[in-house]
């Protein structure tokens, strides 16, 4: 486990990053979390005393990566931008299980379930999450069957969400 104090930070604008709120894991503490490695990876460990688990780093370059802070991260440990944050991180190894549904139908459609299978680990994680937060079945069905069409179209989540928009 490696400890370490830091700087909630956000950012002003960064393309499609803009307005996250986010800490930076420098490239040496990256190292000491998962040496070699220049991807995307999942860590687990607490921010102050709220407990993470399946959290993605995010490659910022020259090794360093920044681990976005969402909402619900932030009212867990209850602090802002600028604030000071005490992090201890492991790398987490638990596989990612993604919405049973979904992987169900995903076996009815070849190209799509193709296309799923060569998305990032946290892509794959977009789509499940998105259908399993469904509140309703019907919500939940007509996610399933937005997701198997972008995927069929060769589609990553923000362009699947993009599209539908338009």
């Amino acid at each position: 486990m490696i400890e370490f104090t830091t700087i909630i930070l956000k950012f002003d604008r960064q393309g499609e990053k803009t307005g996250w709120t986010y800490i930076e894991i420098p490239a040496d503490v990256a190292q000491q979390l998962k040496r070699g490695n220049k991807k995307s990876f999942r860590v687990k460990g607490k921010l102050d005393s709220y407990s993470i688990k399946g959290v993605a780093l995010l490659p910022m370059g020259g090794g360093s990566f920044i681990m976005p802070l969402n909402a619900g991260m932030r009212k867990g440990f209850g602090k802002r931008h600028g604030s000071v944050l005490n992090v201890k991180l492991e790398e987490d190894k638990t596989p990612l299980l993604y919405d049973p549904d979904l992987m169900a139908c995903l076996t009815d459609e070849p190209i799509a379930m193709k296309f799923f299978n060569n998305l990032p680990p946290s892509h794959k994680n977009y789509f499940s999450k998105w259908i399993t937060e469904a509140k309703t079945a019907p919500t939940k069905a007509r996610r399933i069957a937005q997701a198997l069409e972008g995927l069929s179209r060769s589609r990553n989540f923000a362009e699947m969400i993009r599209a539908m928009k338009k």
